[in-house]
């Protein structure tokens, strides 16, 4: 998505937050300077999963080649939705490989800021292991800021146990983030259905293009859209917005200025 929005290809400090320009040509895989152009963009980003066939989806998608193995960590059996196997079970028995790769994404950055955990509630992978990392970033990285972007279950959930899980989660997320960005599955629903409508409709000023990235789900990338596209590329458009700039007040003047995070993604 952010590389998408820089359609002219050059590599400027908002990428480089969250990719780093590895050209590919050389031996040691050694990282080009910001300001030129676009060479092959390698995400700083960790993705953990439980079950592995989320991840190996995307490696067979059109992002295969922004991830590499040693930004990977999966097992096969999953969590079996429950937050206690995710949290306690595999957060005991990953914590030590979980902890280098962090270490590892982490040297690439030249200026550490924040941590930037996309997981979800309902299932028992995003909300006990998700929640269990946040804890080891707040051992491992004391200093650096923790933002989570929490995907909460809608009420016709049909995970039984993700009620249980999103309330163990939440009470994780009160002690170690130190932002929670909520995101609700039946408020992206009520979202999609209301842009559809407003795509079709004849009134001026109320027609959204149905190629738009907003609700086409492509974000650059072609293909056939899949079910959830429109709602998961509402949650793309939110992140890319806030990731893209941070506002804050300087200290030694009184209007705000902008700075770029330098970032460090974690799925799950």
């Amino acid at each position: 998505m952010h590389q998408h929005v820089y359609s002219k290809g050059m590599y400027d400090e908002a990428l480089r937050s969250f990719f780093r320009n590895v050209d590919s040509r050389e031996s040691d895989g050694g990282a080009c300077a910001v300001g030129g152009r676009i060479q092959h963009l390698k995400a700083r980003a960790v993705l953990v999963d439980m079950e592995e066939g989320v991840v190996n989806e995307i490696l067979q998608g059109p992002l295969r080649e922004m991830f590499d193995s040693t930004q990977l960590l999966t097992d096969v059996s999953g969590s079996g939705n429950n937050w206690a196997v995710g949290h306690m079970t595999y957060g005991s028995a990953y914590r030590e490989q979980i902890v280098d790769k962090l270490r590892k994404a982490a040297e690439h950055c030249d200026c550490l800021q924040c941590f930037f955990i996309i997981h979800s509630m309902g299932g028992g992978t995003g909300s006990g292991l998700g929640t269990k990392v946040l804890s080891l970033l707040e051992e491992e990285f004391p200093e650096v800021c923790r933002i989570v972007s929490s995907i909460y279950p809608s009420a016709e959930d049909d995970v039984v146990t993700s009620p249980y899980n999103s309330v163990l989660a939440m009470r994780e997320l009160t002690e170690h983030a130190d932002c929670v960005l909520p995101v609700e599955n039946q408020s992206l629903v009520d979202i999609v259905n209301k842009i559809k409508q407003m795509s079709h409709a004849g009134r001026p000023g109320s027609v959204i293009r149905r190629d738009s990235t907003l609700i086409s789900g492509q974000g650059g990338l072609s293909g056939a859209e899949k079910p959830f596209d429109a709602m998961n590329n509402i949650v793309a458009n939110l992140l890319l917005n806030i990731t893209r700039y941070s506002v804050s007040v300087c200290s030694n003047r009184d209007e705000p200025c902008l700075h770029r995070e330098r970032g460090l993604c974690l799925f799950f």
